[in-house]
Order: structure tokens, then C-alpha cells, then sequence
């Protein structure tokens, strides 16, 4: 057995994850690191960047998003709407587990100057929902089917200090932070013509500054960074910031989006190492001798949330939390969703079940072939939607012949004769006679997510527990 320090420090995360560790175990841990006696400050380092770790992602991902002088594709400047005309494909990149059920009809915006209007029009009975998320990626507000209906609304979304008189018939949403992020969803079944309709009620979608809200409002153009690196996905270039600059730009940003007030008891043990909200970062308070371990550490500890936070359920292969959204001072929640599902909706919106292993515990891969099967009438509870999305090992999409990247019921799944229903996960067709029911999988390793939006909360729900996720079962 090659026994290595990582392998040795993630024993020691996993100790460290539990309550009943002894100071010699953290000892112990500190020398499999070769900190020695400056493992406290260490594990302080890594807190605090396990804590800015949604605000560092949410401005790297508002960089690349906005850096374009007009909106294209899946990019937009600050304070346009970006109105995705189909599903992403395999080639896109700017945010992790991104969905093929949805058109994302979204932007960035930035509301510490002045409130920005948001007017959307009938949705004639559509499904959709508009999560308003804050810096810290808060969900603060969501509109939609769920929570105010289809009928035509107008919002002024406000900063954390605003104070001032609205329009009549614009009710206001106050953002905790200076950074707001629209991450609106309109379900579309993908057809030409639903592509065509929802594309309507996009056009009709419209985001101006309160001081131009009522006149002709023609946006700027977008300043374009060359500097920014467009190419490399969002979630590899933070984790590769070493600690200086890292806590560099989470005290910048902390300056216009504040933490909250119950962050106020943490902030204060973080104020030892130079990062308090309101002042630039002292790197002359982080020990050079550690320093460079922080990010590589924090990673670890945020990815192994997975095992030990009890948020966290657990059962058939299949992982998932009812904690999306909205997090409090669940700072190791907030960040493995930040890494894994950045935009993840509150539960009573979406439930995101993930699942790297089959029924027997093994990674899934391509060269197996697999079945899922869902009994007769127990097809995943959801007022709006459920899909089941393949993704790669980093959580993108993966090519395929058919150009699924998710299979749901608008696939017109065909029924075994007792009711039951079996979904196909394998690299190659199952005969075309079950391609309705085959969701392709790459040659190599592979991720599944069922995504359950307004997921239904009476029995069966799998909110309260009454519903089981089925396991996937390897075919032999």
C-alpha cells in the first residue's frame, strides 16, 4: 500500500471532521503537513478560505460571464440579459452542472450605486422561477411559478444601503450585497417550436437602472478585459490563486458585499490573520511557512463534505442535502455547492440528488452498462419538472450521438409491462427500440444528477423522506 502525505493529511481531515479528535491528533496532522506547532493558524487559514470561498467563485465567474462587449452565447456585459436560445452544450464551461432542461435567461448587475428594474411578462402558465442570488450565493429572492405565478411582475432589485421611493406597481427586493446574479430558468421541452415560444417571452424580459426605468434605455457597451482568461473553467482557476492573492481579492470584495451579521463571531477569529471585512488584506499576518498548503487543504476539506456533514444524505448511491440556498453559517454546505453546483436553487425550488457510484459502491464508467429502475407509478415526485443529467468526471457535458445530455419525461420513456420504468445508462445505443429511455455515457468516468424542480412536498416527497432515490444497478 503507497501511503502518501495526502493521503495521509485527508486521514487527518476526516479526524478533523469529527468533534471527538484529541490535540494529539491535530498534532499529528500538523507534522504529516510539516507545519508543526502552527497547525491552529493553519486550520484558521483554511477556515477562511473555506468561508470566502462562494464570494472569491462569484466574482471570477462574473468576470468571465460579463467580459464581452454585447451578449453572445452564454455571455453578457453587467446589467444585460443573457437569453440562452438552447440548452448548453458539451463546449460550455462558465459554471459547473449546468442543466438541458431550462433556458437560462440571466445576468450580472450590480446594485450598489443605484436599484435595477426587472419586468417580466405574462408567462401564460409556463413554468420558470428567477433566483436572485447575493455575493455570498444566497438565493434572497425567487420569483416565479412557485411563488408569485405567471402574471406579468416588475421588481426593483435594491442594494444593502438603499433608501428611497419606488414607482407604483414595482415591489422591491433588497440584496444583501452590491453583487446580484439573475439566474432565471424557463422549462422548455427543446422542440423548435417551444424553443420559439419561450424565445418570445425572453424578448419580452427587460432590466434597466431605476434612474432610466419609464424612459428609452439603450445599454452600454461592455468594457472587454483581455486579461481575464476566458478558456479555463471558473471553478480551476480559484482553486489555483495562491493564499495571498486569494485573500487579497476576498477582502476587496468584501468592502461592497458585506458579510452577514451572523458571520460576525467567525469574522473575528479571521481578523489573526489579516482578513477583516472593510480593509485590505494584511499578508504580513499569514506564516509564510504554511501558506502555500492553504488552498490545496481547504479544497480537500470542502470536497469531503460529501462523508461527513450531516446535512447530507446519503442512501441508495445517490447523495443529496434539503440545505441549497440558503446556508447561514453552514460555510463548508456553502462551499461544496459553490464547487459543485454553483446557482443551486432552494430546495422548496430544486432538489439536486448526485450519484458517482453505483449500488455497489463501485465508480461509474463507460464500459459498463447500467439500469435504473423506477417502479410502476414512482417516477420522481415534482410539481414542475425532474430530469436525470450525465456529466464527466469535472461535472460538464459529455458528447454523445444524440445530443442528450439529460432524459426526463419528455422523452416519451416507454413502460415495462408491469408499469415500471427503466432508464439506460451505457456508452453505447441499447437498440432503437430503448433509445427512448437511454441517457449516453462517455467512454471513461462519469457523474449522474436528478434534478427534481418544485419538488413535491406532500408523500411521496422526497423532501420529508417518503420517496427513495432507485439505486443504479451495474448489468451484468
Amino acid at each position: 500500500m503507497n501511503i502518501t502525505r495526502r493521503s495521509l493529511a485527508m486521514g487527518g481531515l476526516s479526524l478533523l471532521a469529527s468533534a471527538s479528535m484529541s490535540s494529539l491528533s491535530r498534532a499529528e496532522f500538523g507534522s504529516f503537513l510539516g507545519i508543526g506547532e502552527g497547525i491552529e493558524d493553519f486550520m484558521l487559514a483554511t477556515d477562511a478560505y473555506i468561508f470566502g470561498y462562494p464570494l472569491v467563485t462569484m466574482e471570477m465567474t462574473r468576470r468571465v460571464i460579463t467580459n464581452v462587449a454585447s451578449p453572445v452565447g452564454t455571455r453578457g456585459p453587467m446589467g444585460q440579459i443573457i437569453k440562452l436560445r438552447q440548452y448548453p452544450d458539451a463546449s460550455f464551461r462558465d459554471v459547473t452542472a449546468p442543466n438541458a432542461d431550462t433556458l437560462y435567461t440571466t445576468s450580472f448587475f450590480d446594485v450598489g450605486k443605484e436599484p435595477w428594474v426587472l419586468s417580466t411578462p405574462d408567462m401564460k402558465g409556463r413554468y420558470f422561477l428567477l433566483p436572485m442570488l447575493d455575493g455570498w450565493t444566497t438565493v434572497f429572492q425567487v420569483p416565479g411559478k412557485r411563488t408569485t405565478g405567471t402574471g406579468a411582475q416588475t421588481y426593483a432589485i435594491t442594494g444593502p444601503g438603499w433608501k428611497g421611493t419606488l414607482p407604483p406597481g414595482v415591489k422591491e427586493y433588497k440584496s444583501p450585497t452590491a453583487i446580484v446574479w439573475l439566474l432565471g430558468r424557463i422549462y422548455c421541452t427543446g422542440t423548435p417550436e417551444d424553443y420559439a415560444e419561450v424565445h418570445k417571452l425572453q424578448d419580452e424580459f427587460k432590466l434597466v437602472p431605476l434612474s432610466s426605468y419609464g424612459k428609452p434605455y439603450a445599454p452600454p457597451p461592455g468594457t472587454v478585459d483581455p486579461s481575464i482568461d476566458m478558456k479555463t473553467a471558473v471553478r480551476e482557476q480559484v482553486n489555483r490563486m495562491d493564499a495571498v492573492a486569494y485573500f487579497t481579492l476576498l477582502c476587496k470584495l468584501m468592502k461592497d458585499n458585506p458579510p452577514s451579521a451572523g458571520d460576525t463571531p467567525q469574522l473575528a477569529k479571521f481578523a489573526k490573520l489579516g482578513i477583516v471585512p472593510g480593509q485590505d488584506f494584511d499578508a504580513s499576518r499569514l506564516k509564510a511557512d504554511f501558506v502555500k498548503r492553504v488552498p490545496e487543504i481547504a479544497v480537500d476539506r470542502i470536497m469531503l463534505q460529501f462523508k461527513v456533514n450531516k446535512a447530507v444524505t446519503d442512501e441508495n448511491g445517490w447523495t443529496f442535502t434539503t440545505r441549497t440556498g440558503i446556508y447561514e453559517t453552514d460555510y463548508l454546505m456553502r462551499a461544496l455547492i459553490t464547487a459543485i453546483g454553483l446557482g443551486a436553487n432552494r430546495p422548496q425550488d430544486a432538489v439536486y440528488p448526485t450519484s458517482q457510484k453505483d449500488a455497489e459502491g463501485r465508480k461509474y464508467s463507460g464500459a459498463n452498462k447500467y439500469v435504473m429502475r423506477f417502479p410502476r407509478g414512482q417516477l420522481p415526485p415534482a410539481e414542475g419538472f425532474w430530469s436525470l443529467t450525465m456529466y464527466d468526471s469535472g461535472y460538464f457535458f459529455v458528447n454523445n450521438p444524440l445530443n442528450r445530455y439529460s432524459i426526463s419525461a419528455r422523452e416519451k420513456l416507454k413502460s415495462n409491462p408491469d408499469g415500471s420504468v427503466d432508464l439506460y445508462i451505457q456508452n453505447e445505443s441499447p437498440g432503437r427500440d430503448k433509445e427512448s429511455n437511454w441517457l449516453p455515457a462517455p467512454a471513461g468516468d462519469f457523474i449522474l444528477m436528478l434534478r427534481m424542480y418544485w419538488p413535491q412536498e406532500k408523500t411521496p416527497s422526497i423532501i420529508n423522506g417518503s420517496w427513495k432515490i432507485p439505486p443504479v444497478k451495474k448489468v451484468a
